[in-house]
């Protein structure tokens, strides 16, 4: 197989597809794994703000595996606010997406060991 056999669909899909959809076509190539789109986010910390936030982000990666990326850890840390605030005269769905989203990320026994407490909890 020549090379230019290779590059020559990558050639096309880089002009015919938007940056970003490339990006990942390009991303699941290389890892076998797909990515959904992302974003970076930027806001303005000060800086007696930053340990505290460090802390959180930190305490979070223990929690949830420290392979888990700042920003996954954000969005944990947040839908743990949004449950807790949530809880008195809120949306009962935020609380349900909270630890559906906890539950996908439990290891396989803790799994079990959860929806067992949940399924006696029920009976």
């Amino acid at each position: 197989m020549g090379r230019s056999s290779i590059v020559q669909p990558w050639l096309h899909k880089a002009r015919e597809m938007p940056k970003d959809e490339f990006r990942r076509e390009v991303e699941k190539e290389l890892t076998g794994k797909e990515t959904e789109p992302w974003e970076i986010v930027y806001f303005k910390l000060y800086k007696s703000q930053i340990p505290v936030i460090e802390q959180a982000l930190e305490t979070a990666a223990l929690m949830l595996g420290t392979d888990k990326s700042r920003g996954y850890c954000l969005e944990m840390i947040c839908a743990d606010f949004l449950a807790g605030a949530n809880l008195d005269n809120g949306d009962p769905n935020v609380l349900l997406r909270a630890l559906s989203r906890f539950f996908q990320f439990l290891p396989g026994d803790q799994r079990q060991a959860f929806a067992q407490l949940v399924t006696e909890k029920i009976q």
